[in-house]
């Protein structure tokens, strides 16, 4: 047996590895080439367009078409970002995808999209948290950065959830599209990130997909919790750092429903050119749908550096999680 080298709880020296500050930027998206409008999907529920649109905000959204991939969505995705940060994949030593939908049991997605980008060696995890992934993705990343265990991250999440759905559930049809967003999470002399909480509750009928079946929801029964439990969080989240809504530039929120995105704005009083709603024309990418939205938001002029964001979400579990930031790399990063 080997001999401990000090009593257990005495305290042990961590060599070359301090606390330090992550950022963040660089955001970009990939969707699929396929559209499928509200109309087909219309036509097969009885309803029209209007019904779809008035009840999700949704006018069309993407899906994967034969022989396309998760993790080539992902990689896409990845590559688009790198480009835009002017880095390689060899800059970068940690690749964190978020996803519900990988496309096998195993294996796992991200060293599939490590091996799309052309790395060898690369640390590649994936993190699972259903629709709030990508907030759990952006907890996982800065604390190995911010312990020094990382320096440069690629940070992606991607679905492809329309495959799943029940084309005649009235519920589910017509919510759900595939796409791809990333980030650059760095190390940082000054940190950016601030509190990233997550939370959870076991609700196992609310939103499911069986091995091998469809996705099933409580539509109303998830709405009521999304609403309650991302305004919930997003204070909680401010309360952390003492600041108040009125000190949050833009808040991304999941696009799961339009109508969800406007109950928590008004439920917390904001305006809503300051809340991000993108989900027309990509419907419900999951963990795919905060990045997205940065991606929408930093391409039109809404996302700048130097923004302070709260990112919010909610999903299958339940979980639910938010995480504040300041928008953009730090000198050097």
């Amino acid at each position: 047996m080997r001999e401990a080298t000090a009593p257990i709880g005495e305290p042990q020296t961590v060599d070359a590895r301090e606390l330090r500050g992550a950022c963040i930027g660089h955001a970009a998206m990939v969707v699929p080439a396929t559209v499928i409008p509200n109309a087909s999907i219309a036509e097969r529920l009885g309803v029209d367009d209007a019904w779809i649109e008035t009840r999700t905000g949704i006018r069309e959204r993407r899906t994967l078409a034969g022989g396309e991939r998760v993790s080539d969505l992902a990689a896409d995705a990845g590559a688009l970002t790198l480009a835009r940060a002017s880095l390689t994949i060899d800059d970068i030593d940690l690749l964190i995808v978020a996803t519900t939908t990988q496309d096998e049991v195993t294996p796992n997605t991200a060293p599939l999209v490590a091996g799309r980008l052309g790395a060898t060696g690369l640390a590649a995890i994936d993190v699972g948290a259903a629709c709030t992934a990508f907030i759990a993705a952006l907890q996982v990343t800065a604390a190995q950065i911010e312990s020094g265990r990382a320096t440069q991250a690629l940070v992606i999440g991607v679905d492809a959830l329309h495959s799943y759905l029940d084309p005649d559930d009235r519920r589910t049809a017509a919510l759900f599209g595939d796409g791809a967003g990333a980030v650059i999470m760095a190390a940082a002399g000054e940190g950016r990130m601030g509190p990233i909480v997550m939370r959870s509750e076991s609700a196992l009928e609310m939103i499911k997909i069986p091995r091998g079946g469809t996705l099933s929801m409580q539509g109303h029964e998830t709405f009521v919790n999304a609403v309650a439990r991302i305004s919930e969080i997003t204070l909680e989240v401010l309360d952390r750092t003492q600041l108040t809504l009125e000190d949050v530039d833009l808040f991304v929120y999941h696009q799961a429903n339009s109508r969800i995105i406007r109950a928590v704005g008004e439920k917390l009083g904001l305006p809503a050119e300051r809340v991000i709603d993108c989900i027309a024309t990509y419907g419900n990418t999951s963990a795919a749908s905060v990045p997205i939205a940065l991606a929408e938001a930093e391409a039109d002029g809404r996302l700048k550096p130097g923004m302070r964001v709260l990112a919010g979400a909610f999903g299958a579990g339940f979980t639910w999680g938010a995480a504040l930031m300041e928008w953009g790399m730090s000198d050097g990063a």
